[in-house]
């Protein structure tokens, strides 16, 4: 049997390794030529403490209090030297990637579809060349590069987790580089390349009620969740709030009920912040996230879009005193996404 481990560095690149049953994680990432930081590999110095984020291990006691206190080992600390998965692990390395030797990943497919689905979202299917070396983590983004140029462009994945195809959601941006040859040059067949993946904002283990908050085309990463969590199923509650400037810019609503009928414990709501709208629910995300989803603060909120939503949800907490337990979210602009 073998554990699949993502190792999540300080810069954002993720790379996957697979982990044999009884191996230590630092010599499973030796053996697929990533370096991870290492002095003594028996548990004395401490060099290799990392977090692991999500999934169960054993750490043995063969390591000193000094490279790693109880306490540390409570909140999730781990030495990589000591660490055997038992489970698909998640676990940040708080080290750059290239300080571990680890170039960046390239991958490429060809263009199975490019779709204006409104006036302000483009959805870009990908068949990929070789789906089972694509490994990301629901969240997460990569750089795809525009096609007859060196400039690439930062997108989350809408696509599930393993699938043979890659859908992103991309903002049709008047002059942009990359939604101005999606809508006027692309092609069926025409191949594109990305780099990644890339981003801390992902899924991590649900263990409490989920707030979903996404913004315009910052559904994307929100929907790769939703796929994951559709497929594996939770207990816990998971309400979506999915909120637009404009009547026409809601888009994947179909896909959103298909994935609200797997998973029985997903609930979720639209909105529009134009006046002019139509839409029965007027304004933005935080004037429909009520106390029953925030759960007295015992809950982790996801939230995905443009920076003033990000700083306005920010905002909203504080004003009503809500400490949420997580709160993960991701910046984006017309040209790259910012994780946090």
């Amino acid at each position: 049997m073998t554990y699949r481990v993502a190792l999540n560095f300080e810069d954002g690149a993720t790379r996957f390794i697979e982990c044999n049953e009884g191996e230590k994680v630092l010599d499973a990432a030796y053996r697929n030529k990533i370096n991870l930081p290492m002095d003594c590999s028996d548990g004395v110095c401490g060099t290799c403490k990392c977090r692991c984020e999500q999934g169960d291990y054993d750490l043995g006691d063969e390591y000193l209090e000094d490279a790693l206190s109880g306490a540390e080992a409570e909140e999730g600390m781990v030495l990589t030297c000591q660490m055997v998965p038992s489970s698909d692990c998640v676990i940040a390395v708080p080290v750059p990637s290239s300080a571990c030797k680890v170039k960046p990943a390239e991958h490429g497919g060809v263009v199975s579809s490019v779709e204006l689905v409104s006036d302000s979202t483009i959805i870009l299917k990908l068949k990929l060349d070789k789906p089972d070396a694509l490994g990301f983590l629901p969240g997460q983004y990569v750089n795809l590069t525009v096609p007859g140029t060196s400039e690439h462009r930062s997108y989350s994945f809408s696509s599930k987790v393993g699938a043979a195809e890659a859908s992103f959601l991309i903002r049709n941006v008047s002059g942009g580089l990359m939604s101005g040859w999606l809508a006027g040059s692309a092609r069926t067949g025409a191949r594109m390349k990305f780099v990644g993946p890339q981003g801390s904002f992902f899924l991590r283990s649900v263990d409490r009620p989920v707030v979903m908050l996404a913004g315009g085309t910052g559904l994307a990463p929100i929907l790769s969740m939703l796929e994951v969590l559709a497929d594996k199923g939770t207990d816990r509650p998971v309400h979506l709030i999915y909120g637009v400037t404009n009547d026409g810019d809601l888009v994947e609503i179909e896909r959103i009920e298909a994935l609200a009928k797997k998973l029985p414990t997903f609930t979720w709501a639209t909105c529009v912040a134009s006046p002019d709208s139509s839409h029965p629910l007027k304004g933005y995300v935080t004037a429909h996230l009520a106390d029953e989803h925030l759960n007295a603060g015992d809950c982790d909120v996801y939230l995905c879009g443009p920076p003033p939503m990000v700083e306005a949800v920010r905002a909203f907490f504080a004003e009503k005193g809500v400490n949420p337990s997580h709160f993960f979210y991701e910046k984006f602009s017309a040209t790259e996404a910012v994780a946090a």
